[in-house]
């Protein structure tokens, strides 16, 4: 297989590591704003106690644990989407897969923040650790947020090397155009790169092992995250159900976030060429099967709740339906079901601009999701006179805007320095690399 780059193909995807345009520095600036005011609401939490946050009995769960369920489900854009679409061969996924495993690392990273945030001494946070010590205190392995710690650091760790691994290449290109102190720092990440044969023999391997391992660790995951809620006697949760749902629901919320960042990335680093049309129709087509699969686990969830009746859950299930959380559970139908139906199922509307749409109405429509489970379930438990109110307080709303923002600031920040799409992959697929006047390659 022919490996050589050619110089227009590097020298698109090359350039916006050398060429800097007035909106990073915009981005950075107000993204990284927002964050240093996440982390100061935060440390104002720290100091003043978890009372500031709207968290109080009987709804102990609030906005923290939903941006984390969140977040750890977007995590799955990446390496589950590479992974299988790498197993399969699928020609289109090359100018994607890193845009996808970028989204995976920086996901993972924020949301396992949020636990740590949820605590009112997040000093203690190292009593999940297992190591051995002299007070003979062990964490409690019969708690699933015990085992959200072995899964989403294992995840994390695999994530990482999926990542950085086809990454090795492009960083050796990098370091062959670069000059001093950034020569230096790429010749370190590059590993001594020469492009051998058995490099790439090597490197291929590694993939493939890496694809295979990395699936059923990202199926794990979110079925470990679903366990904090279906070991519990809490109404609506103890349900066998909530395994795939949870897994359904991530994947689901994870095209759409890759489809957002790719549409974003193709405007502001001008990857026209490289990320088109059939990209955006084929993963489109991916969110279509996922909206229809979610719709079926919401049905079959509603339908077995109201078809057993039985009374604490059926309070939660009239509070969800035309309660006090009615809008928001419509709203999230429309999001998930109602609009990404016709947009994505009708050809001529599944165009790039269709797919942001339809994405942005996932995104909103699956936090909403997050939110229905944990809060109306909370805040009804068995007996009425547990019920009680959730409200969030402006702490919490500030660190979840910087949650946000800063996946904004990492992903800018990772496209300043490492080529959002993969050179090689590219070259090794067999695409021409001259784009066209009319946008094509020839």
């Amino acid at each position: 297989m022919n490996r050589t780059l050619t110089k227009p193909l590097a020298d698109d995807l090359v350039r916006p590591l050398f060429h800097t345009s007035v909106w990073f520095y915009a981005i950075v600036l107000t993204a990284g704003t927002v964050v240093a005011c996440g982390a100061a609401a935060w440390a104002f939490q720290v100091w003043n106690g978890i009372g500031v946050a709207g968290i109080r009995w009987p709804v102990f769960w609030g906005f923290y644990l939903v941006n984390f369920v969140f977040w750890i489900g977007i995590s799955h854009a990446g390496t589950l989407i590479s992974a299988i679409l790498r197993l399969v061969d699928a020609q289109w996924r090359r100018p994607v897969t890193r845009c996808a495993e970028v989204i995976t690392v920086f996901a993972l990273m924020i949301g396992a923040m949020f636990p740590i945030i949820h605590l009112g001494r997040p000093w203690l946070a190292f009593w999940l650790f297992p190591y051995p010590s002299s007070r003979e205190i062990w964490p409690n392995f019969r708690s699933p947020l015990a085992w959200d710690f072995f899964a989403i650091n294992t995840y994390l760790t695999g994530s990482v090397l999926f990542l950085f691994l086809p990454m090795i290449p492009d960083l050796a290109l990098v370091r062959d155009r670069s000059t001093g102190w950034r020569r230096r720092v790429y010749g370190f990440l590059a590993f001594g790169w020469r492009g051998t044969t058995t490099q790439w023999n090597r490197l291929e391997s590694a993939m493939q092992i890496m694809a295979v391992a990395i699936i059923p660790v990202a199926v794990s995951v979110h079925t470990i995250v679903s366990f904090d809620f279906s070991m519990a006697t809490v109404p609506m949760w103890h349900s066998t159900i909530f395994g795939p749902y949870f897994v359904a629901g991530a994947i689901f919320s994870g095209i759409a976030a890759l489809i957002i960042a790719m549409a974003v990335l193709r405007k502001t680093l001008r990857l026209e060429a490289y990320l088109q049309p059939i990209h955006f129709e084929n993963l489109g087509k991916l969110l279509l099967l996922m909206s229809l699969l979610w719709a079926y686990f919401v049905f079959a969830e509603r339908l077995t709740v109201w078809y057993g009746n039985e009374p604490s859950e059926m309070a939660v299930f009239w509070a969800t339906q035309r309660g006090e959380y009615a809008v928001f559970y419509w709203t999230m139908v429309v999001c998930n079901f109602v609009i990404p139906l016709p947009i994505l199922g009708i050809r001529r509307l599944r165009t790039i601009t269709g797919c942001v749409i339809a994405s942005l109405g996932v995104l909103v429509g699956m936090w909403l999701e997050r939110f229905l489970i944990i809060v109306p379930s909370l805040a009804h438990k068995q007996l009425p006179y547990s019920w009680g109110t959730y409200e969030p307080r402006p702490v919490e709303l500030t660190i979840m805007a910087a949650t946000f923002a800063a996946m904004i600031l990492l992903y800018a920040l990772f496209s300043k320095f490492v080529p959002i799409i993969s050179i090689w992959e590219m070259r090794a697929g067999d695409r021409p690399a001259t784009p066209s006047a009319t946008g094509d390659h020839s």
